[in-house]
């Protein structure tokens, strides 16, 4: 790997099915990534200008091995450092297809879903009931009546949400109605944080959760409906965090509101601490280990339950982007190329905002590298540039590449996360395919859409035809 490149890929012949001490959040590219003949970018034992080649651009590509990893590592930390039961559970926003829920529980984890659509995919995938968890600040009626259909745990977020629950329970037939249904609350504890406006969900400013002050009351109420059993508490204070502080702060919170829910007769015998440990999407990026978050969270419930003299609850929390981000990676084709004298020179590439919408939405930055030739020297700034027609749709300003040329693989990395979930057909832009790699195999989990596949859902009323 020549030195230019800002990112540390194996060299060939690494035996990267040994990885262990490594955190897929602190890289930039999936863990099994590997040059091999000087020039060519391979993941997962395949090469990734041959997978193009076989399955089109742009082009999803989830490395096993790093996803799996993550999982481990989160779920090995929690039984290490905390005494109690835990358990991990996938923030399936962050890519939420049925290969990926299969991975996640086959690792032992549980499965964090925010939509019927996402409880469906969970459920199709083989995720045990037991291990859901729905969440979402507006369920619909058919939502929640899905959830208590399947027995998941609903993370009840407002009232009208706790009312209309109620009203469901109280409609079905009399067989029924000895069944409980499992619910936590979700509060808002105030807590900020340092990270984009839109994924700050923990202020008191937020769409998010029963206001802290209401808490009283909810629990007098809940403790009333014998057919709801609260089994805990759930808060989140964020997302793409790199501070500890404001995690150890909200456990200590959130012990509190358990502590304070005895005085209604309720056991509350689960804490979710949400998720938000951030990833290295740039070479000045540090955020902490999965270990080192892990660790945090644990011992901070484990102090602050001694001291109220609390019996350990089942502490569970929510990894999304930090579980999935780093393990994806997005391949473009290279085409057009316009040099402005004196102003700057846009590499166009067959995508865009329709596959990977944060740049455009959140500003975020990203990192690419030339899959094909991995070994030229960094001699362009450049700034790469969707299909799209929209003057905004850039995909990373002022990157340093090699020379490119018409027919070259860019990869971007860091993009499993938010890239496929978020993906539009704007310009009626049929979404990527996506495969999953290992062991040099290379999987369709995804397929390509076509232009049929656009127009499916259309409707041409008679007249107009």
């Amino acid at each position: 790997m020549v030195s230019t490149y800002p990112v540390k890929v194996q060299p060939s012949g690494y035996q990267y099915l040994s990885i262990v001490d490594v955190s897929p959040n602190q890289q930039l590219l999936p863990l099994s990534a590997k040059v091999i003949d000087h020039d060519f970018l391979e993941i997962g034992g395949c090469d990734v200008k041959t997978l193009v080649q076989q399955f089109g651009s742009p082009l999803y590509i989830l490395d096993e091995l790093t996803v799996r990893t993550a999982c481990q590592q989160y779920r090995d930390a929690f039984n290490k450092y905390y005494k109690g039961h835990s358990q991990v559970l996938y923030a399936s926003k962050a890519w939420n297809c049925l290969a990926v829920c299969a991975i996640v529980a086959s690792e032992g984890l549980g499965i964090d879903v925010v939509s019927g659509g996402e409880l469906y995919t969970a459920l199709t995938a083989g995720m045990s009931p037991d291990k859901i968890y729905l969440h979402g600040n507006n369920k619909s009626h058919h939502e929640l009546m899905f959830a208590v259909e399947t027995g998941c745990t609903i993370v009840v977020d407002n009232w009208y949400e706790l009312k209309t629950l109620v009203a469901i329970l109280l409609e079905q037939d009399e067989q029924d109605q000895a069944k409980k249904i499992r619910i936590m609350l979700r509060l808002t504890p105030g807590i900020e944080c340092h990270t984009h406006e839109y994924i700050r969900t923990g202020h008191l400013d937020s769409k998010f959760g029963f206001d802290p002050n209401d808490l009283p009351e909810v629990f007098s109420f809940v403790s009333q409906q014998s057919r709801l059993h609260c089994v805990g508490v759930h808060a989140h204070i964020g997302s793409q965090i790199f501070e500890r502080q404001p995690h150890r702060d909200l456990a200590a919170v959130m012990v509190q509101w358990l502590r304070e829910a005895k005085q209604y007769n309720l056991e509350l015998a689960e804490l979710n601490v949400g998720g938000g440990l951030g990833i290295k999407y740039t070479e000045s990026d540090d955020p902490p280990s999965i270990e080192e978050w892990s660790r945090a969270i644990c011992e901070v419930v484990q102090n602050v339950c001694a001291e109220e003299n609390l019996p350990l609850p089942k502490l569970l929390c929510e990894p999304g982007r930090s579980l999935i981000a780093t393990g994806g990676v997005t391949a473009y084709t290279i085409g057009s190329t316009k040099t402005i004298p004196d102003i700057r020179t846009y590499v166009t590439i067959d995508g865009g905002m329709s596959d990977n919408p944060r740049p455009i939405t959140y500003q975020s930055v990203y990192r690419a590298v030339v899959a094909n030739k991995m070994s030229a020297p960094l001699t362009e700034t450049v700034t790469l540039a969707g299909k799209h027609c929209e003057s905004g749709d850039i995909l990373i300003k002022n990157v340093q590449l090699p020379k490119t040329e018409p027919g070259d693989v860019l990869v971007v990395m860091t993009t499993g996360a938010y890239n496929y979930s978020m993906a539009s057909n704007y310009n009626r832009l049929p979404r990527p395919a996506a495969v999953l790699v290992a062991n040099g195999e290379a999987n369709l989990i995804l397929q390509r859409e076509t232009y049929q596949d656009i127009i499916r859902q259309d409707c041409l009323p008679e007249r107009l035809k």
